[in-house]
């Protein structure tokens, strides 16, 4: 008898490491090392006990981009509540959780490559643009105006600039900028 028998099931656990892989992976080696055969070596899961969570590659992919859309959502639901100015609240949290990612290497890398995958796959965009849709009709009464839709905009800049490594910002002009989008926020 093998010891999985005997070994206690923790789903939970398992199909968190198995993101976390996942997200280690594409953030080290691209999208296209994301394979069900390279996870499952990679987290020491079998491949029918990770077949057993994600039956497919996109279903996989689809749930790395669910949880980091979750980290995402927690940083932004955690700005909200120390900012105690409720119109444009939606929008500075916004523009600091993306202008935050950066600082943090790990989510950083696993949204670059995320990101990247926006541009090929068809669902992911489709789910992006539900996450963006029900954010504006969520924050309508607070973050429609023209300013605090053109910071948000400005923002997907800033993030796609990081994505792709494309300019050279200093600290002190990329704290500049992101001061003078929070400012936008307010008018």
């Amino acid at each position: 008898m093998s010891n999985a028998h005997h070994r206690k099931k923790q789903p939970v656990l398992v199909r968190q490491q198995l993101l976390d892989v996942a997200a280690r992976l594409a953030a080290s080696e691209g999208m296209a090392a994301v394979t069900l055969d390279a996870v499952s070596a990679a987290s020491s899961v079998s491949k029918g006990g990770l077949l057993h969570h994600f039956p497919t590659k996109n279903a996989l992919l689809d749930a790395l981009f669910e949880s980091l859309l979750e980290k995402f959502d927690a940083d932004i639901e955690e700005l909200m509540r120390g900012d105690p100015l409720p119109q444009g609240r939606f929008t500075r949290a916004y523009v600091r959780a993306v202008s935050g990612l950066r600082d943090r290497p790990d989510d950083s890398r696993s949204w670059t490559q995320v990101t990247i995958a926006l541009l090929a796959e068809p669902r992911l965009r489709l789910r992006w643009r539900r996450w963006v849709q029900v954010r504006a009709e969520e924050y309508v009464g607070t973050d429609s105006s023209l300013d605090a839709q053109l910071v948000r905009f400005a923002a997907d800049g800033l993030w796609f600039a990081d994505t792709l490594e494309s300019h050279d910002i200093d600290g002190v002009l990329r704290r500049d900028l992101i001061d003078r989008l929070i400012e936008l926020t307010g008018k």
